[in-house]
């Protein structure tokens, strides 16, 4: 039995490639109109919602047939720009029939990287909500190359939630949820709830990837328990379902539910996401790790730092290690790496890490 779906305000949905198409990989249309419309009783209901949304791709793959000979990224390119434009433009006729205005906006990792570009972004999907506009977000595939792209759009909803502050993020894919074995396996029971001390499931999940995405459910029970650490209210479920998002107002939805735990401020949502955008390390003694991981409020003081690797900026995200290599957490860097290579292991300084700006991962 899980906890009751609690109240939601602010909610993110990611709807799947395998939501959006069809088996053959053309788009599902009516898929798409059914959703358009629920989306539009969820804002009736007092609900701001923001879309994140596959399916460029598939749209191209539509339009433009390319030779098999044609590199893999350059391909995906040319559909995504393609496709893009079409996907694009049948969400907004879907929702001018309703009489609602959408909004697109094209994404790389990078701009999850700079706080500034990060505020800035997160300043303008608020003001479309503010202005009853539909935020339409997706990947920008055209101009990202392999190492700065999202694991898929799980990865890019999970930011885009922890970024606005939302309340919940719905995760639709071709599934009920995550299963304890394989979801075609009729033993394989699905797992209703996953509570804040979530047990280690990635030995029961498939690792077969979508066939018109990328991501598969781990990369959605990695994202999911991410999110739901930062006390989001996450649902893993299927968008093939008729009125999918119309069970989740009724909280009758079948899904895999992530208990949120409390909400953290939102500087250590942004630090939640920087592992792959880390600029620089230190590895800290046994001093400051317990310091850090007491009950006592504590910033990170150059006393308690042994070593600096990478050249870093004022403002970047650094990764915090022990001595045995061990992961601790992230922070923004109040100095430059040139400025604390001088004061590393000083008494007596200004915090090399603010702890406003520190997020502990919990493992330790």
């Amino acid at each position: 039995m899980r906890p009751e779906i609690q109240k939601s305000k602010l909610m993110v949905i990611k709807i799947g490639s395998n939501v959006l198409t069809k088996e053959d990989g053309k788009p599902d249309l009516a898929r798409m109109a059914s959703l358009v419309k629920q989306v539009s009783f969820l804002r009736e209901n007092g609900k701001k919602v923001i879309l994140v949304s596959s399916g460029a791709v598939a749209f191209g793959r539509k339009e433009i047939t390319l030779p098999e000979k044609i590199d893999p990224i350059l391909k995906k390119q040319i559909w995504a720009s393609a496709g893009q434009i079409e996907l694009i433009n049948t969400y907004k006729n879907l929702f001018r029939e309703l009489g609602i205005t959408i909004s697109q906006i094209l994404v790389t990792k990078e701009d999850f990287r700079d706080r500034k570009h990060y505020l800035n972004m997160k300043n303008c999907l608020l003001g479309l909500l503010s202005q009853d506009i539909v935020p339409i977000v997706n990947e920008n595939d055209t101009v990202a190359i392999t190492e700065l792209m999202f694991t898929d759009n799980d990865e890019l909803a999970s930011l885009t939630a922890a970024m606005v502050n939302a309340d919940t993020l719905i995760l639709l894919t071709n599934v009920d949820g995550v299963f304890d074995g394989p979801p075609s396996d009729p033993t394989s029971k699905l797992i209703p709830h996953i509570g804040t001390k979530m047990p280690d499931l990635d030995h029961v999940i498939s690792p077969i990837k979508s066939s018109f995405g990328r991501g598969g459910m781990l990369t959605k029970l990695s994202m999911a328990k991410k999110s739901a650490d930062l006390g989001i209210q996450v649902l893993i479920a299927n968008g093939k379902k008729e009125n999918i998002l119309l069970d989740f107002h009724e909280k009758s939805i079948t899904c895999t539910y992530f208990e949120p735990k409390p909400s953290k401020q939102s500087p250590k949502k942004w630090l939640a996401h920087g592992d792959q955008y880390f600029k620089g390390e230190v590895i800290i003694n046994e001093g400051a790790k317990t310091a850090l991981f007491s009950q006592n409020i504590s910033s990170l003081l150059p006393v308690g730092i042994l070593e600096i690797k990478g050249d870093f900026s004022k403002g970047d995200i650094i990764r915090i290690l022990d001595v045995e290599g061990n992961k601790l957490g992230l922070g923004r860097a109040e100095i430059s790496s040139k400025t604390a290579l001088e004061t590393i292991g000083q008494k007596n300084q200004k915090p090399f890490i603010h702890y406003d700006y520190l997020y502990l991962f919990n493992h330790v």
